[in-house]
């Protein structure tokens, strides 16, 4: 049976533009050429609020959950209210959301600056959490993000596929490559 991979989105109108769909776009088309393309199905909401999170969870049973969107830090991910506004979520709601459903969720990628809190809170029950330990550009986020897609999609274990993502961003001269982090539930964090 094919994982599903959920992409939540959400740039919030008060909030700079990043390019998203540029990031999705192209985790999609990795994904569509991958050796093992028939193993995963893409889903897709945009515009997430807190009540798109629970629901898209629901309906899809992801086994890998991606964020990409604003981090706040210790004060949590940047969501949307119903009028489009930053709606930040806390780490506390985050990690038990992810409680729920630690028993189909194998993987999560919070793909937003100064993640990294929120990712130790869920690894608490999740086995594989990404997250950023400080600002990331959007053109690390979205390169990070389409290697390691490229490294699950070739039949390669989490772990690997961050490792084979973090050399990504320095293979492209990019110089943000020890921002992600990877907190996994069965051993202790690492970083690249």
């Amino acid at each position: 049976m094919a994982k599903t991979i959920l992409i939540l989105a959400a740039n919030p109108s008060d909030t700079h533009r990043l390019r998203l769909d540029q990031e999705v776009r192209d985790i999609q088309a990795g994904l569509e050429r991958a050796r093992r393309r028939d193993d995963f199905v893409l889903k897709q909401a945009w515009a997430v609020r807190p009540v798109d999170l629970r629901r898209a969870i629901l309906d899809h049973k992801p086994a890998i959950v991606h964020f990409c969107g604003h981090g706040g830090g210790r004060e949590g991910i940047a969501l949307e209210d119903d009028s489009g506004n930053a709606r930040l979520v806390s780490t506390e709601a985050l990690a038990g959301l992810f409680a729920l459903f630690a028993s189909s969720v194998e993987c999560v990628v919070l793909n937003a600056c100064y993640s990294a809190v929120q990712a130790e809170a869920i690894a608490e029950h999740i086995p594989h959490v990404i997250g950023m330990s400080q600002a990331i550009s959007d053109q690390a986020a979205m390169e990070f993000a389409v290697a390691l897609y490229d490294g699950l999609a070739a039949g390669e274990s989490a772990a690997f596929a961050y490792q084979l993502a973090c050399n990504a961003l320095q293979l492209a001269g990019i110089p943000e490559h020890q921002t992600p982090v990877l907190k996994s539930k069965s051993q202790s964090p690492q970083n690249s």
